[in-house]
């Protein structure tokens, strides 16, 4: 185990851009892939990577996240092994939360401070990435840097998204601008690797993924002036420290918004998808919950897609989608370019009898319904014959029951739709 390394993940804030997906969750604890949870990802990247003393530090809407970390991150009593939940608290000292990423990470200095560590390795805990983070430590150690920031090549048509930084032909960052106008972007190339090169990728993004030198660490927490890495405490200490940008080429998104968070999901339905799930060396861990295997009740067809254990599906027809634990799909129904969260139980017979006698809708999605460019959150009941057809012709909105973002129609956690509801 890594023991001079200390891993701080940083839970985000509201997630309003992710909402209504946060509206009763944190960021880190959506649900991603069909089975795990955002968070699952720093932390698996940080297990693969033997380093297992990790803290999460969040603020809102954490119930959730508390609730899986608990339940999912056990080590042995006799390793110093361990993921631990710090929630914004307020003292006497500091009656304020959480301001910002460095603001966040100053205000828990004291739990940190209770373990021993040359280095604190700082990650964000909404991206999805398979990162083996000994190669930075090496890089950041053998350069003999003060901090290392994990930087991404992109082309010039991404690099106005992003925090851009410029490099000597030692990899050390000399200049930072956040999101440059396209035409700032010629005096901000650096050199990449042939193969970055080939494909445009000129200009190196900052990830948010940062090694710090234990002492600098606890000196730049001494100013309560700076509240954000990524906006002050990195511009600042760049001429002031020695910096170094360790490239990553592989695969990397920002879990930001609806539509990256819909992209990604999908994207694990392509034949080698960008983002590995089968991938030995880099395993992502979640919570056990021995479940059955998935049941083809019908003469399902299916099509590019991925579905989770514990599944009954008696649809026609699922193509391009994600198809969560628990997922109870009825027969006559078509799913296409869609994630189905799934649910968090069963019901049993008993209780889907007699709904059915009161002409209740039962949790899953009914028979005959057509959805296609949604995403349908946790222990939802969709009726018969819905019909859910997202797309770009659709105006965002936002009701009780759905927010339509970018042309993705997302039906809000736990809501019951009627039998011939429709969205076209």
């Amino acid at each position: 185990m890594n023991n001079n390394i200390l891993a701080i993940i940083l839970g985000g804030g509201q997630g309003s851009r992710l909402a209504p997906l946060t509206e009763s969750r944190s960021k880190p604890a959506v649900p991603i892939a069909g089975k795990y949870r955002l968070v699952d990802i720093p932390i698996s990247n940080c297990i693969n990577s033997d380093i297992k003393r990790m803290f999460v530090l969040t603020q809102f809407n954490s119930a959730s996240l508390n609730q899986h970390i608990k339940n999912t991150y056990h080590f042995s009593h006799f390793s110093t092994a361990f993921v631990d939940i710090l929630a914004a608290e307020q003292t006497p000292e500091n009656p304020t939360w959480f301001q910002g990423t460095a603001d966040a990470v100053r205000q828990c200095m004291q739990h940190f401070m209770n373990h021993e560590f040359d280095y604190a390795l700082i990650l964000s805990g909404d991206q999805l990435y398979q990162m083996d983070f000994n190669k930075m430590i090496k890089a950041h150690t053998e350069s003999g840097a003060n901090i290392t920031i994990a930087t991404l090549p992109v082309t010039a048509k991404e690099a106005p998204e992003f925090g851009i930084l410029k490099t000597n032909d030692e990899s050390l960052i000399t200049s930072f601008i956040e999101k440059p106008a396209k035409e700032l972007l010629p005096d901000w190339t650096s050199e990449v690797s042939p193969e970055m090169a080939n494909e445009g990728k000129h200009y190196l993004a900052s990830m948010g993924i940062y090694i710090f030198n234990r002492d600098l660490l606890v000196n730049l927490m001494s100013n309560p002036d700076t509240k954000d890495f990524g906006k002050e405490i990195i511009p600042q200490a760049i001429g002031n420290q020695k910096i170094l940008s360790y490239q990553y080429e592989g695969y990397w998104t920002d879990i930001g918004n609806i539509d990256s968070f819909f992209e990604a999901n999908l994207g694990l339905t392509d034949d080698i998808p960008k983002f590995n799930l089968f991938d030995n060396s880099s395993k992502i861990y979640t919570r056990a919950r021995v479940l059955p295997p998935s049941k083809i009740t019908g003469e399902t067809i299916f099509d590019r897609s991925v579905v989770a254990e514990g599944c009954i599906i008696n649809s026609t027809k699922i193509e391009h989608s994600v198809i969560g634990i628990r997922s109870r799909i009825d027969e006559g129904s078509v799913i296409k370019n869609s994630y189905l969260m799934g649910n968090d139980y069963y019901q049993n017979l008993e209780e889907i009898s007699h709904n059915h006698q009161e002409h209740i809708t039962n949790i899953g999605i009914g028979k005959r319904c057509y959805i296609n460019n949604t995403i349908v959150d946790k222990n939802c009941r969709i009726g018969n014959d819905v019909h859910l057809n997202g797309g770009k012709h659709l105006e965002d909105s936002n009701t009780d029951w759905y927010t339509i973002k970018e042309g993705i129609i997302v039906i809000k956690k736990g809501v019951v739709i009627p039998d011939g509801f429709r969205i076209e």
